[in-house]
């Protein structure tokens, strides 16, 4: 293996002005050494790499790295400038550059040393010998540690730093216990910044007193802290650019949650955070995962929505899965299926209905899935993993009190407000441990329990079946104002929170049908195929109104829309929003109006015109469809062709006063 750093990957006088020139520049060198096999591949995962964060850091340091399968072993490159190259730190440009390139497999062993470099960036010795280097063979050295005096030395002066802390003042007395942080650091490759982090926050804990314990989530792997470490801490401090693994670990501990760079830059002022958040009783329950990419100004009914949608989400495998082995079932057996015997009790391998009952009994085990689903990951999308337990009890229940649906989102909201409940509790730093998978489980489900059970349950019953009734009795023109309406929601966004509304609104009915759910169903499905069967009609009618990316889209989109897929009529939206959504707005409403007029009557969730057979009228629901496509098809047309050409790219500039046309 070759050494990771030699002279020749060293450049003293890097004469580049950009990231992006020192980047080439040193990759080059990498190259020439035959460790780089695709210069211009290596450098777009740099600047891929590059793209998720800055990699400049405070004190004039520039560390662009990744891992890259056009490098051929771990390799560094470093380059010093006298003008300096801006790498995004906030004290501004860098004079020392270190470009590190992993392989895409790279080894622990190597990854291991490129952490150990990371660490010693954090000395300013080490720094300092660097930027007085004479010679490209002595940084090179310095870089392998190749001179022991530095090593030895700095770490002797870092073990030394508490004891002198304060010019020699009084040292702790030995009963009195110190502040106990524990920490998590991660970056996007965890090559560099990970563990420059740890470096940084163990260092300064040094300084201030504390016992700090820092778990490194970095590419060679990493190794959880020990429980009865975390179940003795104070405080936690998560710095990282990743979703921490595991951070149930941590619930009930005062948190402070930031950024990889902020704990290399500022690791001080986090540690005296946390330690005021400890001082004032602070409990900071660990983000959920859909609210770790909210902005802190979202309000409740943002988050709400992302909420729920996390349920449905979860839900709708289940909903494919069950619904369409039911439907086929009925297809297979005819719709007195459902009362024939266990499978497991009486089976006849060459009788076309015992396959059927097969089908429909196992269809039936998935369904019975989808309320207690979709409260379970409403929770874990409000409270993480700890809101699985109560969610799906809650969503249990709500089936035992024929509460169905509705009971379900209720019960998943119920659970997910409880466990952030539990959650703030100041609890003693022995229960810290099983917080997550004893205390929290135990508390929240009894409470879920007893508001399903005694309080909000037979309210929400009865709420049910007061609208399943409704929709047993829809008829006229109350059928054709809700398929509308469902029409509408179904194409307004595409595949987002609004089409999946009406979508759940639509496999609710199912868990226990009727003439009217059934309607629903089909309407739905009718209008949720609309807009991509729209889009692909209008590039085929009149292709010169759609970009060449788009005409290819239009191509997919046929598929797609037949497949009941609605999101294929994003990538049109996305280019022309103010035109495709209207457009497909009004394809889905007549679509839905006509479906409901017709009496369409669809068993099956999902399949699209896969499933044309098991629809009750099925000449008519094409036909909904296809005059929704048409509607949709024209309007979008109708709405491009009106908008004014834009001038050709090779026109001369216009004089000043002159006319100019452009687009809408």
């Amino acid at each position: 293996m070759s050494e990771l750093i030699t002279a020749d990957l060293v450049d003293l006088d890097l004469a580049a002005e950009t990231k992006e020139a020192a980047a080439r520049s040193l990759a080059e060198r990498m190259r020439e050494l035959g460790r780089v096999t695709d210069l211009d591949g290596f450098l777009a995962d740099v600047a891929a790499r590059e793209a998720q964060m800055p990699t400049g850091l405070d004190g004039g340091i520039g560390i662009p790295h990744c891992r890259s399968e056009h490098v051929t072993e771990p390799t560094l490159a470093f380059g010093r400038s006298a003008a300096g190259i801006d790498f995004g730190a906030p004290d501004g440009p860098a004079d020392l550059i270190f470009l590190i390139a992993a392989p895409a497999g790279g080894d622990a062993d190597h990854l291991s040393i490129l952490s150990a470099l990371a660490r010693h960036l954090m000395d300013p010795e080490f720094t300092s010998a660097l930027r007085a280097a004479q010679a490209p063979g002595a940084a090179a050295a310095l870089i392998r540690g190749d001179e022991p005096e530095l090593e030895p030395e700095s770490e002797s002066e870092r073990e030394r730093e508490p004891e002198t802390v304060d010019g020699g003042a009084e040292e702790p007395k030995a009963e009195a216990r110190p502040f106990r942080i524990v920490a998590v650091t991660s970056c996007p490759t965890g090559i560099a910044h990970t563990y420059m982090a740890a470096e940084a926050l163990e260092s300064a804990g040094r300084a201030a007193g504390v016992e700090m314990v820092v778990e490194t989530q970095g590419s060679a792997g990493f190794v959880k802290l020990d429980p009865a470490v975390v179940g003795a801490a104070d405080g936690v401090i998560f710095a990282h650019d990743v979703e921490v693994r595991d951070k149930g670990r941590f619930a009930g501990l005062p948190t402070v949650d930031v950024g990889v760079k902020a704990g290399i830059n500022r690791p001080g002022e986090l540690i005296a955070e946390v330690r005021a958040k400890a001082a004032r009783g602070e409990r900071v329950a660990p983000t959920a995962p859909m609210d770790a990419g909210a902005d802190a100004g979202d309000g409740f009914a943002t988050r709400l929505r992302a909420w729920l949608m996390t349920g449905v989400s979860y839900m709708v495998p289940f909903v494919a899965a069950g619904g369409l082995l039911i439907a086929l079932a009925f297809a297979i057996g005819g719709y007195g299926i459902d009362k024939a015997p266990s499978v497991a009790d009486h089976f006849a391998w060459t009788e076309s209905t015992s396959w059927a009952a097969l089908l429909f009994q196992t269809g039936g085990v998935a369904f019975a899935f989808l309320v207690p689903v979709l409260a379970g990951f409403i929770a874990y999308g409000m409270a993480d993993r700890p809101g699985l337990v109560p969610g799906f009890v809650g969503g249990s229940i709500a089936l035992t009190v024929d509460a169905g649906f509705l009971g379900g989102l209720i019960a998943g909201l119920l659970a997910g407000a409880v466990v952030m409940a539990v959650r703030r509790l100041n609890v003693p730093a022995v229960l810290r441990g099983i917080m997550p998978v004893v205390v929290i489980p135990l508390l929240s489900s009894a409470v879920v329990g007893f508001l399903m059970f005694l309080v909000v349950g037979k309210p929400v019953a009865a709420l049910q079946k007061a609208l399943t009734d409704w929709l047993g009795g829809l008829s006229g023109t109350n059928a054709v104002i809700l398929g509308t309406l469902l029409g509408l929601l179904m194409a307004a966004d595409l595949g987002g929170p609004l089409n999946k509304v009406a979508y759940a609104f639509a496999v609710g009915g199912l868990a226990d049908p009727n003439e009217g759910s059934l309607k629903v169903m089909a309407a739905v499905m009718a209008a949720g195929m609309v807009p991509p069967l729209a889009m692909a009609l209008a590039t085929t009618v009149r292709g010169r109104l759609f970009t060449a990316s788009e005409r290819e889209n239009g191509k997919a989109a046929w598929v797609l829309g037949a497949s009941f897929i609605t999101e294929g009529a994003i990538p049109f939206a996305a280019a022309d929003p103010l035109r495709v959504i209207p457009s497909a707005m009004a394809g889905g409403a007549v679509t839905g109006a006509l479906s409901m007029a017709f009496g369409c009557t669809l068993r099956a969730p999902h399949g699209g015109v896969f499933v044309v057979p098991l629809i009750g009228s099925p000449f008519l629901y094409l036909l909904a469809v296809v005059a929704g496509t048409a509607v949709s098809a024209a309007a979008v047309l109708l709405l491009k062709g009106l908008r004014r050409p834009a001038p050709p790219k090779d026109a001369a500039p216009a004089e000043a006063g002159d006319p100019v046309a452009v687009a809408v």
